[in-house]
């Protein structure tokens, strides 16, 4: 499967705890990845720098869904259930 254009949704719901150029400390889940082009497109995809994190993460069906509005609901889902409790 590939990504759908003009999603992004990858790049803005999950949390990323690792580094990333331009944001050392990685980005909190919710907030837009400083390296999401305008056309929602990841500037450093196939970079080594890109997080293992970003790397690992695959578009498929049951994450995408039918639109981005059902992908960053898929996302924001998963970041709630596997975000550790304090």
């Amino acid at each position: 499967m590939n990504c759908r254009d003009n999603c992004g949704a990858c790049c803005i719901a999950p949390s990323i705890t690792s580094p990333i150029p331009g944001m050392p400390n990685g980005k909190p889940a919710g907030m837009r990845c400083i390296q999401l082009a305008n056309d929602m497109r990841c500037k450093i995809f196939g970079q080594p720098e890109r997080p293992a994190f970003c790397t690992g993460l695959q578009p498929a069906a049951d994450m995408c869904g039918g639109s981005r509005e059902q992908a960053i609901r898929w996302l924001d889902n998963l970041e709630r259930e596997t975000t550790p409790y304090h």
